[in-house]
């Protein structure tokens, strides 16, 4: 009873975890990370400033900011939902450590969600006080995905979904599944250097930038991680040829690992598909790869629409557990099917 509440507040965490990491794109791309200039409350209170004199109070509390209540609004909900999500993940450690001489029961992946949860409302204050620092924001958008993974696998781990008795293929497939997850790692990050950065429209044009194939680009400027401090970041402070550098290589990354994965996906189908677990495995990935391909390209020719540019990222979410869910059914079995002490993971 108590192992099947664990899965189920997991699941539950997991889902609330690609809430929190959709949140956290819309916020971005909404230009509403500033819209509590304080953290963790708004302007000195709990929710944002709505009420004439809450707002005078909050203007008068912090001179040379305007309280935007729509956009400070945006920021609390994403907070409110990222702090459930903390509370949830606390749980899980708590019960994780109380019961950690139970076979089978997770204890190391839930003390890391727990610090690394620690670690993202750090990252999401500096997020705040550093006014939007491309580097704090890329380390807050990878330590969601993290969670989000680490979430998923304890999910797929744990959970008794999609365990095939038998693992198919050998070496072979499993390192080209766990090559996949790296490259697919490497590109979300570019993703989100690109949109930290405002590079997104740097080439307006699909398939060539610009109306050029290769045009000119400042490689060394667009990839300086750790710019100076006191800048205030939205917007961006780039010249056009170093966006130009970054949306490029998110490019050449995207086709990269566009081949990767399809090559994935079409492995599991057609050499394993008679394996039911494999089979949804490589469906759920190819329809996945294919739905945030068209997504991104869309995304450059309608000239970035929120709500297209926020589903990108939620695309990005979704395909990263796609890759996991892959390695899942192509590596370990499960724990309740291994040697005794196998599941303290």
């Amino acid at each position: 009873m108590r192992r099947s509440w664990f899965n189920r507040v997991s699941l539950f965490a997991l889902v609330l975890t690609f809430i929190v990491v959709v949140l956290g794109a819309f916020t971005r791309l909404s230009d509403a990370g500033l819209g509590c200039p304080d953290w963790p409350g708004c302007y000195g209170f709990l929710t944002a400033p709505q009420a004439p004199e809450q707002i005078q109070q909050a203007e008068e509390a912090f001179p040379g900011w305007t309280v935007e209540t729509d956009k400070a609004w945006i920021e609390m909900i994403h907070r409110y939902a990222a702090g459930t999500l903390g509370l949830l993940i606390l749980f899980l450690a708590i019960v994780a450590v109380r019961y950690r001489r139970d076979p089978g029961q997770p204890v190391v992946v839930p003390l890391l969600l727990l610090a690394l949860v620690i670690f993202q409302s750090l990252l999401g204050m500096w997020t705040v006080t550093m006014l939007l620092k491309p580097a704090i924001v890329l380390a807050h958008l990878a330590g969601g995905m993290t969670i989000l993974g680490l979430l998923g696998w304890l999910v797929l781990r744990y959970g008794n979904y999609l365990a095939p008795v038998h693992q198919p293929g050998g070496v072979g497939l499993k390192l080209f599944t766990g090559v996949g997850l790296i490259i697919l790692v490497a590109q979300i990050l570019l993703g989100g250097w690109t949109s930290t950065n405002y590079a997104a429209l740097a080439c307006p044009d699909f398939p060539t930038c610009q109306g050029e194939w290769w045009p000119e680009a400042d490689y060394a400027e667009g990839f300086v991680l750790w710019r100076e401090l006191g800048m205030n970041y939205e917007g961006g402070v780039l010249d056009g040829p170093a966006r130009v550098a970054i949306h490029m290589t998110h490019r050449v990354g995207a086709v990269v690992t566009a081949v990767w994965l399809g090559l994935l996906a079409l492995w599991l189908l057609l050499r394993y598909g008679r394996v039911p677990e494999v089979r949804t495995a490589g469906a759920l990935l190819a329809m996945a790869l294919t739905a945030q391909v068209l997504i991104g390209i869309f995304t450059v020719l309608w000239h970035l629409p929120l709500w297209l540019a926020t589903l990108h990222n939620a695309g990005a979410a979704l395909l990263l557990l796609a890759v996991l869910l892959a390695n899942h059914v192509v590596h370990a079995g499960h724990p309740d099917k291994t040697a005794p002490g196998a599941g303290k993971g």
